[in-house]
């Protein structure tokens, strides 16, 4: 009988045209299903819980996969797997799961983080926008809570795709400042494309002084992605948590 697992790794994005298998490019996904194949010595494929664009980081994915047969003992496991991933993607853990659990569809939560740097960073180059205009931060931090008060945020989603709905529901929006990076953290049942950075560009309008607090509230009633700033770079997103309810586990 085939069995269901979760499996959770980190990566950075930049040399991969995003999570998901991509006809004209390498993914993330590719990569793990061909290590985990290859471990096997079966086809494996494997279940995401989203997609993250080319060039975004996560520091928690999770995905699920099936397999039939005696899984090998979860710590060797992970151990030989990260041998054979590159040094850009790292597995952590290998969780047994309810049969019908989905990496995807049963997601409670999942948040994100954009970081940014107001001084040049040689560290942080790749990793963090790089802002060379001071912004007001403290405004940005009052525009950012008035997500919480929408539901419909079209207006912050790629045009054109098979979603069913543009409704999420955002828990958590806040600028945090630690040393020379300054930190946006968002949570959120659900995301649309694109829609994090579509937001952080939003927001630096506000904190150039070139959208009030009411014009920001205006852009996302107006249900219209022209009405909002432009996305920004993707090296400065990452994919930090994803939540699950704790009765989909074995163990």
């Amino acid at each position: 009988m085939k069995k269901r697992y979760f499996i959770y790794c980190s990566y950075r994005g930049t040399a991969y045209h995003g999570w998901q298998i991509q006809p004209n490019g390498i993914s993330v996904q590719e990569v793990l299903s061909k290590a985990l194949s290859t471990i096997l010595r079966t086809e494996i494929e494997i279940t995401g819980a989203g997609r993250t664009d080319t060039g975004v980081h996560a520091k928690l994915m999770v995905a699920h996969f099936d397999f039939e047969g005696i899984l090998p003992h979860a710590e060797h496991f992970t151990a030989k797997l990260n041998s054979l991933l590159p040094c850009d993607i790292a597995v952590s853990e290998i969780r047994e799961v309810q049969q019908d659990a989905h990496a995807r569809f049963d997601a409670v939560s999942r948040k994100y983080e954009y970081h940014v740097v107001t001084t040049k960073n040689v560290f942080k180059n790749g990793f963090a926008a790089r802002l060379n205009e001071n912004m007001n931060f403290e405004l940005m931090n009052q525009a950012a809570a008035v997500l919480k008060e929408y539901k419909d945020f079209t207006s912050f989603s790629k045009l054109h795709t098979d979603v069913k709905t543009n409704n999420c529901v955002i828990t958590v929006a806040e600028w945090t400042q630690k040393d020379d990076e300054w930190i946006f953290t968002i949570e959120a049942d659900r995301f649309l494309r694109n829609m994090v950075r579509a937001i952080v560009g939003t927001l630096f309008e506000v904190g150039r002084g070139k959208m009030s607090i009411a014009e920001f509230r205006s852009v996302i009633v107006a249900q219209d992605r022209c009405k909002a700033g432009v996305s920004v770079p993707a090296n400065g997103l990452y994919l930090v948590d994803i939540r699950y309810p704790e009765n989909i586990f074995c163990s």
